[in-house]
């Protein structure tokens, strides 16, 4: 289920559970492993060192039966002291070794976080307006958080660690089998149940942990819209609905983690139930042959194979956790590379061109396009602006004219027909030329967090405070910039919440203003500007409109009878052009829509 500003709407595609397959990927994990190549120097070391501590223990072990078998069994006390001062040598130096190895894994875990989060975030930025359309901005999150968070730990910790219990193992074996092969084969003979064990659980461990992962997404995306939204949820009194909701996606969200914690308490305890079986018969074989029956075995020999049948034995079950990590770090890792796979909808072809400084013609020819395949929006439009032109849209909500902005700054592409800019075909035309040539002032502006001069500043790179402040000079503004509370260093906070509706546009305004675009977009741009401050900034906006081609969607009439054409639009289609007056004229849908305007406005 799926909230949007509050209010429940059906689930996107996105947000469908998507299945995955239930064994370990190793395409995947050699995918996560090419980001530590930037690093290889750091990798081979921390791999040197991996390898050199998986045998210490085993060492330490063998080091200790040593001691018994030697000086103690000879009561050798010189003996024995060099015998301690050696093993306290090595478990000195087993702990250096064990310090640089978890400080090299995180240092290593931290460099391909901060490659893979940038190549996200670069990726971000090339995908188009389709992506975001179709996306919950809570799962993008996820992506970058909880999913990235996941592969670090299967890079720092489980393939490391698994390295280390994996050699632990081999060496304390190997040891076993060099002092005592009998005792090594019984051991080994438990290999088969641990096989079954391992086997069956994988398939609830794997299962789990990506139903876990896939729900903490849906409860992720929805804490992010409801918190966006929560004037909506507040206004409407949804507090208790909405959390309702997200009480269900929470509890979803136990409901697969308590899986997984009921299948780790089943398999840790048949592992562990698995090793002590076999000291059992460890104590019971080797113990008769240490008394006489059977082959002799020396007590020292049978101490040190119990520490090295522990030795063992405590790699499967840390092996399983890490298993449970593993299958943990290769889902976030399938989640992370979809986004990073997932191409534009559209990208511009190898051959586009900058077409230099704009005149500003635009041409639409038989333009069709849909944001949902099969439900256009816009039907056959064909229109011509002219160099220097305004074209203001009129109509009611949901006719196709913030579509037609859309396309204008190629945010979108059409299904089919042209749109010319300047007689180039607008697909081949760089976006990013085009971009630094357009200005764009919506309704719902947004601001970045930082100051009202960083805000404006953005409009043009390189733009000096002077700049700024003879933008909002020449928008009659700059008073209003001036009565905050710390002027152009005002801090504006996330999305701009600590100015009024009013300020934004104002900032907004100016930022347009110093980009001195070819092309303006105007999206609503007054609707939230009261009436004095709209009447300081028409004659501005009159001037900054002066030569440059402009699209204005408005509400207000001051914006649209100073249009050099109107274009009146009605489900997807232009049902009416012309100027204010030939359009009243006309009496027709437009002259229908600016009584119904006159009369809200003398209201």
């Amino acid at each position: 289920m799926k909230e949007i500003a509050g209010i429940v709407a059906e689930p996107r595609m996105e947000d469908e559970q998507r299945s995955y397959p239930e064994k370990l990927d190793f395409r995947m994990l050699g995918r996560m492993l090419r980001y530590t190549r930037p690093h290889k120097k750091r990798f081979l070391l921390l791999l040197g060192i991996t390898i050199l501590r998986s045998m210490q223990l085993p060492a330490l072990a063998w080091a200790i039966g040593a001691v018994i078998n030697g000086p103690i069994a000879g009561g050798d006390t010189p003996g024995l002291v060099r015998g301690i001062l050696g093993f306290l040598a090595l478990a000195v130096f087993t702990e250096f070794v064990m310090h640089f190895r978890s400080r090299l894994s995180m240092q290593l875990g931290e460099a391909v976080m901060f490659d893979l989060r940038n190549e996200m975030f670069s990726h971000l930025q090339t995908l188009t307006m389709g992506y975001y359309h179709r996306t919950r901005i809570g799962r993008i999150i996820s992506r970058i958080t909880s999913d990235l968070e996941a592969m670090r730990q299967g890079i720092q910790s489980v393939l490391f660690v698994s390295v280390v219990q994996g050699g632990q193992m081999l060496f304390s074996g190997l040891i076993m089998l060099y002092y005592d092969w009998l005792l090594f084969l019984i051991m080994m003979g438990m290999a088969p149940f641990i096989w079954l064990i391992n086997r069956e659980f994988r398939k609830r461990l794997t299962k789990a942990n990506r139903a876990m992962q896939e729900s903490f997404s849906r409860v992720t995306a929805t804490l992010a819209e409801s918190v966006g939204g929560i004037r909506i949820t507040q206004s409407y009194v949804r507090q208790e609905v909405n959390a309702g909701f997200f009480r269900n996606l929470v509890f979803d969200h136990s409901k697969y983690s308590m899986s997984g914690a009921r299948a780790t308490s089943i398999f840790m305890p048949l592992l562990e139930l698995n090793g002590q079986f076999f000291l059992s018969l460890l104590l019971l074989v080797g113990g008769m042959r240490v008394m006489g029956t059977g082959p002799a075995m020396e007590l020292g020999d049978l101490i040190l194979f119990f520490f090295l049948a522990n030795l063992f034995f405590d790699p499967i079950r840390n092996l399983a956790n890490q298993f449970a990590s593993a299958i943990n770090a290769l889902a976030g890792a399938e989640r992370v590379f979809e986004l990073l796979d997932t191409k534009p909808d559209w990208q511009d072809p190898d051959d586009a061109v900058n077409p230099g400084e704009l005149r500003g013609k635009v041409d639409f020819q038989n333009v069709t396009f849909s944001y949902i395949p099969g439900t256009p929006v816009l039907k056959e439009v064909n229109f011509i602006a002219e160099p220097g032109q305004s074209i203001a849209l009129v109509g009611h909500t949901g006719s196709g004219k913030s579509s037609i902005i859309n396309l204008v700054t190629k945010f979108y592409q059409p299904d089919s027909g042209s749109i010319l800019l300047d007689g180039i075909d607008l697909r081949q035309i760089q976006s990013t030329a085009l971009h630094r040539q357009m200005g764009l002032v919506q309704q719902q502006n947004f601001l970045f967090a930082g100051t009202v001069m960083d805000n404006i500043r953005m409009g043009k790179t390189g733009a000096t405070d002077a700049d700024v402040i003879e933008a909002c000079r020449s928008l009659d503004s700059l008073d209003l910039i001036e009565e905050l509370p710390d002027g152009f260093q005002t801090q504006v906070g996330e999305r701009g919440t600590s100015l009024s509706l009013g300020q934004r546009q104002v900032i907004c305004f100016a930022r347009a203003m110093i980009a001195s675009p070819r092309i303006l977009i105007l999206d609503e741009a007054t609707s939230n500007i009261d009436t004095i401050t709209e009447a300081r900034t028409q004659a501005a906006l009159n001037k900054l409109l002066k030569g440059r081609t402009s699209f204005i969607v408005a509400h207000r009439l001051s914006t649209i009878i100073h249009a050099d054409l109107v274009l009146v639009l009605e489900n997807g289609l232009i049902v009416e052009r012309g100027n204010h007056t030939s359009l009243l004229q006309a009496n027709g849908v437009y002259a229908g829509l600016y009584r119904r305007f006159a009369k809200a406005t003398t209201a």
